[in-house]
């Protein structure tokens, strides 16, 4: 079967946006200071609790959703098998625990300190159950009212548009987004060939330089997909809340705690497809749903 280009469905949330790729996190690994003493497994669950990540882990399994578009299959031809499949791989605990492992040796105490010091305060907390809502909520009237709120903000010249541009900025601060959704589908179709669920009519160099070639036009499109998540996310919130969601996030240390959940976040999506490659060859055409 040749390939179909097709993205990754994201959720539009402030984890969104991400380094992705094993090699962007080897490399992050690297340069992060202090990452040999990382905070303990204890301290780390209450703080994926704090801060929302471990619902933004939970959310990871909705993507699965958009492996069979990625390789030009029809999820329906499987079944009630895909759904059981899926299930498996996008194990919820099983994505829970590769998170604690990553970040028990990456995680400073003091990044720890500073992001749990936001968002365990009244507007931090506000912040997440607004943010852990849209994370599991996949309805594409959401997207629609998101896209049109930001219309209206940017006909009246709103200087709310200003503000979520700003907190997309810092959460993506080292510009990778777009590489790691395609780095994300590398590996997934990489993964599906190897396992011989799909034939590439391309070998791996020409699936890179055609990604390369289609990112003028899919990096507006994240942009505007994540301004519309925002819009909507943060719709209740006051000018003054979004203005200090925006300086908290712009600090150093929040940027480098951004760094590295999204580092983990897209890692931990690309071995689940990999993993989701490498067992559709138990799936049974034909069974019903």
């Amino acid at each position: 079967m040749s390939y179909h280009s097709h993205r990754i469905s994201f959720h539009r949330s402030r984890w969104l946006f991400g380094l992705g790729a094993s090699l962007f996190l080897t490399l992050l690994l690297l340069t992060l200071p202090g990452v040999v003493m990382g905070a303990g497994r204890d301290r780390i669950e209450a703080f994926l609790n704090v801060t929302g990540f471990d619902v933004a882990l939970d959310s990871i399994a909705l993507s699965a959703g958009s492996a069979p578009d990625m390789l030009g299959v029809d999820e329906n031809k499987f079944g009630s098998d895909w759904e059981r499949l899926a299930d498996e791989v996008f194990d919820t605990a099983v994505m829970h625990d590769m998170a604690l492992e990553i970040l028990e040796q990456t995680l400073t105490d003091d990044a720890l300190d500073h992001a749990v010091t936001f968002y365990a305060s009244d507007l931090g907390q506000r912040l997440v159950e607004v943010e852990n809502q849209t994370h599991m909520n996949e309805d594409e009237a959401k997207e629609l009212e998101g896209q049109k709120l930001v219309a209206d903000m940017v006909a009246a010249g709103d200087l709310r548009l200003e503000m979520f541009k700003r907190m997309n900025n810092a959460i993506d601060a080292s510009g990778s987004s777009l590489r790691a959704i395609q780095e994300i589908q590398f590996r997934f179709l990489m993964a599906a060939a190897s396992a011989g669920v799909v034939e590439l009519r391309m070998d791996p160099e020409d699936l890179r330089m055609m990604f390369k070639a289609q990112e003028p036009d899919l990096l507006p499109v994240l942009r505007q997909s994540a301004l519309a998540g925002a819009a909507y996310t943060y719709r209740s919130f006051s000018d003054d809340d979004l203005a200090a969601y925006v300086e908290a996030l712009e600090e150093p240390e929040m940027i480098e705690v951004y760094e590295l959940l999204n580092a983990v976040q897209y890692e931990i999506m690309a071995n689940r497809f990999e993993v989701l490659a490498s067992r559709m060859t138990e799936l049974h055409p034909g069974q019903d749903i």
